[in-house]
Formats: C-alpha cells, structure tokens, sequence
C-alpha cells in the first residue's frame, strides 16, 4: 500500500524507496506525487510538492528533472548511475545542428558551475521576452520567444541526463520569507553527486531498469514503462 505523500521527508522517502517517481500523471495509475499527495497540499496555504522540491533536492539522495517523457521528476541516487549510463547512449537531438546547439549550451552549463535560464541567456545572446507560466515548465519558468528557446535544449539536456535541477531559486520579501514560483537552477550531475559509472554497459543498465520498472509496477503496459525509461 502506497502511503500518502505529505511533506518533503515522505515525499524523499518515497523516491528513495521506488528509485524514480514522476511528478504529474504518467499513465501509470497511481505512480506520480501527483496521485499521491492530497489535494490540500495542491490547493490551499499549505506547502505541498511546488515547495518541497527545493528541500528534497538539497538533501542530495534524489536527483530533479524532466527526466520521464519530457516530465518533471525523481530518481534516487541508487539508479542514477543506470539511467544516466542507458540515456547517455542515446540521442535526443533530431540533427547534427541541434546536438551541436545542446553541446554548447551544456559547456556553458559545465563551465559556470551552474546557471539559471536568465543567466543562460545572458551568457549565450539568446534575445526573448518573459511567458506565462504552463504546467509543461514546471523545471523552467522563463520560457523564451524568439529564434532560438532554451527550454527545448534543457528538456533534451534533462532527458539525456546531461543537466539536473540543482536548486530553485525564490525572491524574498521583506520580511525574509520567499515568494513566486521558484527559478531552476541548472547544473550537471556529477557536480552535485561526483562519478556516475554504473559499472556495466548501457545495454546492461537498461537490463537493470527494465527489470526494476517492472517489478515495481507489475500489470502496467511496455509501452508505459519504455516511455519512462527514455
């Protein structure tokens, strides 16, 4: 039985126990935070999972991205190393251009330490303006408009487990307390949780994932969990 997610520690507890747990809906029942917390911490003054992310990122047993299907979520430290090692044998740039475009934006990324969109920018000359906020950014809440978006490139970064969410950042009002919808701050993995080998090729990681995905959820359809695993 899948207990309620209810604070950050449960919500750690959970991906620690599962090794990766989507934020919203996946077509998986049951297997998002989405599903698991309940709706006051979703819908009221109550912090709940847009809060708890910052706190279950800086305690360092859980990596944060847009890691399932192009969607925000967990995965433990345990299966990092396996998913980093399939996924970086992948491509997810659909041309020698795009790859390219990723690479330099990951170098950037590499050589600061770490960045936020608007400081990507800034570092880049991408030229854009401020969006609204979607459902679909819930790791970057400055899309761009203009010839070229980062949020594509990150998303891709993110999916092949080159980039992770390092932190969220908050403005502070004056009495100390932090407000608006926290900015992404990128980095790469290794920064936040040293070397990454997994110790077997990647045809044998995705051996490993396949396996523990479904373990972990028996009865759901391939096609769900081959969407999972990238």
């Amino acid at each position: 039985m899948v207990r309620v997610i209810d604070s950050a520690l449960e919500l750690e507890r959970q991906v620690l126990q599962d090794g990766f747990l989507p934020f919203f809906r996946c077509g998986i029942p049951g297997f998002s935070i989405e599903e698991r917390t309940a709706p006051e911490y979703w819908f009221s003054d109550e912090e709940g999972p847009w809060e708890w992310k910052g706190p279950v990122i800086r305690e360092g047993h859980c990596a944060y991205g847009k890691f399932f299907n192009k969607k925000a979520g967990y995965v433990s430290l345990e299966w990092l190393p396996h998913l980093a090692n399939y996924r970086r044998s992948r491509r997810y740039a659909k041309d020698e251009d795009t790859a390219a475009l990723d690479d330099v934006v990951l170098q950037t990324i590499d050589a600061e330490g770490g960045a936020t969109v608007k400081e990507l920018r800034r570092l880049l000359g991408f030229a854009g303006r401020r969006g609204r906020r979607r459902e679909s950014g819930l790791v970057d809440l400055m899309p761009v408009e203009g010839k070229i978006s980062l949020d594509p490139i990150l998303t891709r970064l993110m999916m092949g487990m080159r980039v992770v969410i390092a932190d969220f950042e908050y403005n502070v009002d004056r009495h100390g307390r932090p407000y608006g919808w926290g900015v992404a701050r990128y980095t790469v993995p290794e920064r936040l949780y040293g070397n990454l080998d997994a110790g077997c090729t990647p045809e044998e990681s995705r051996e490993r994932l396949l396996a523990h995905f479904k373990r972990l959820l028996p009865g759901a359809p391939e096609r769900k969990i081959a969407l999972l695993m990238g």
